[in-house]
């Protein structure tokens, strides 16, 4: 099962996002910030997908994927985001980094089908 890096600063949606990916037999590291997702990466390298809160303090994950792509290895690093933000000028954002964009409140399912085709079309692990 591919190992997911969960970025989000709300505790509560961590966990449950967390949870949900644990139940699926995902293996999962959890950041509540852009810095602390990109300390991880660093010591524990490269996560196989990488789920996104878009609205955080600091850098957003618009910002984070792109400095965590820039990285040796991480060039075509998967992400989905999961954000509050419907607007579709954000949902555009998202996708024009090549990421699924989910809005929240999302479906378990959906994330789980998101994650899965983003492995999938990075070539499987």
């Amino acid at each position: 099962m591919p190992r997911v890096l969960v970025v989000d600063d709300d505790p509560n949606m961590r966990d449950l996002v967390s949870i949900r990916l644990r139940k699926a037999g995902h293996r999962v590291l959890c950041a509540e910030s852009a810095a602390e997702a990109l300390e991880l990466v660093e010591s524990r390298g490269a996560p196989d997908v990488a789920v996104l809160d878009v609205t955080m303090p600091g850098m957003t994950g618009l910002e984070l994927l792109p400095a965590m792509r820039s990285r040796d290895g991480l060039e075509a690093l998967p992400a989905v985001f999961l954000s509050g933000r419907v607007e579709e000028s954000d949902i555009a954002a998202g996708r024009a980094l090549d990421a699924t964009y989910l809005t929240k409140p999302f479906s378990g399912i959906a994330l789980i089908n998101a994650i899965a085709a983003a492995v999938e079309d990075d070539g499987g692990w």
